[in-house]
């Protein structure tokens, strides 16, 4: 097969037909996933997020290009920012990361996000396995920094790196229990010339918020670090952390567990999927539907009757 010969050609297009929404364009797609599923995977599925503006592409393209270098071969699923409205993508990654878009050893993939939770495309998982079976050994997926992106990216990573601004407010501010306690590490981003001390307080701040937090179910007590993505400072510590974390956690068993328990958070969840899409295809729904929606919106009938007698028609089908 194409993806396992890393033909980036066919890897690329099957990723196209993994995001389709053709009813026919699923079916090859399900065919090519079965194909590149295995049992054993040496890969480092790693998370990064952000606010808007923190230097998530910047890092990125330093990371990666450092990774390559050692030899790694280093895939990106970004999630390009769609407009509801025009359903137009105001963002292109691989134009924010001229220099590791033209590394053989990098592939990098922008997504519109669509309508999908937080930012994060529906097919982001099932890229996942199309990419590990074409090679490439750390996959790194961001999020566009807003919603519930974070949940959706932490629900299909092995580490979750967390950036964070300092001087701007953003080390206080940021520090919400739910982003934090998904957080393996957190980074403080531009940590350099004027910003260098700020960045140094920030480190302290968060390091203190972390402490308050109970201790993590696989052993892992998370870690703080300044880094620059412009002057490349920081990032060797990073990976060392994420190494460490590696070690820790495949040690205890918790890394094989967590992908096992993944892999039942994605049935379950395409399942929900399935269902829903069914639902909004069925004949019948699509006739009565608007005129449910009207009476509900006018008051005339409750929203939990009208989704009863909707289900009831579905089901009665």
């Amino acid at each position: 097969m194409g993806i396992r010969k890393q033909n980036i050609a066919a890897l690329s297009k099957a990723i196209t037909l993994v995001e389709s929404t053709k009813p026919e364009h699923q079916e090859i797609a399900n065919t090519v996933i079965e194909a590149c599923l295995t049992q054993e995977s040496k890969t480092l599925r790693i998370g990064i997020t952000g606010v808007p503006g923190v230097g998530k592409s910047t890092f990125i393209e330093g990371f990666g290009k450092m990774l390559t270098k050692m030899g790694k071969k280093v895939a990106v699923l970004t999630v390009d920012p769609t407009s509801s409205k025009t359903k137009g993508s105001i963002l292109g990654d691989k134009t924010r990361m001229q220099e590791l878009v033209q590394d053989p050893n990098a592939y990098i993939r922008p997504s519109p996000s669509g309508d999908s939770l937080g930012g994060v495309t529906r097919k982001t998982r099932e890229s996942i396995i199309l990419l590990e079976a074409a090679g490439y050994d750390t996959i790194i997926i961001e999020t566009v920094g807003v919603g519930q992106s974070e949940t959706a990216v932490h629900s299909m990573v092995d580490f979750f790196l967390l950036l964070k601004l300092s001087g701007a407010g953003d080390e206080l501010q940021g520090i919400k229990r739910g982003i934090m306690e998904m957080a393996d590490a957190v980074a403080i981003n531009k940590a350099d010339g004027k910003n260098l001390q700020a960045a140094k307080l920030a480190e302290i701040e968060f390091r203190r918020a972390l402490q308050l937090f109970p201790p993590k179910e696989n052993g892992w007590s998370p870690k703080v670090v300044r880094c620059s993505a412009l002057e490349n400072t920081g990032l060797n510590d990073i990976w060392d952390i994420i190494q460490s974390y590696v070690k820790t956690t495949s040690s205890n068993g918790y890394f094989k567990t967590n992908r096992q328990q993944q892999n039942k958070s994605w049935l379950v969840q395409h399942i929900e999927q399935s269902l829903k899409n069914d639902f909004n295809q069925d004949p019948k729904i699509k006739v009565i539907l608007p005129e449910i929606e009207e009476r509900v919106t006018l008051g005339k009938l409750s929203p939990f009757n009208a989704a009863q007698q909707l289900l009831d028609i579905y089901r009665n089908m």
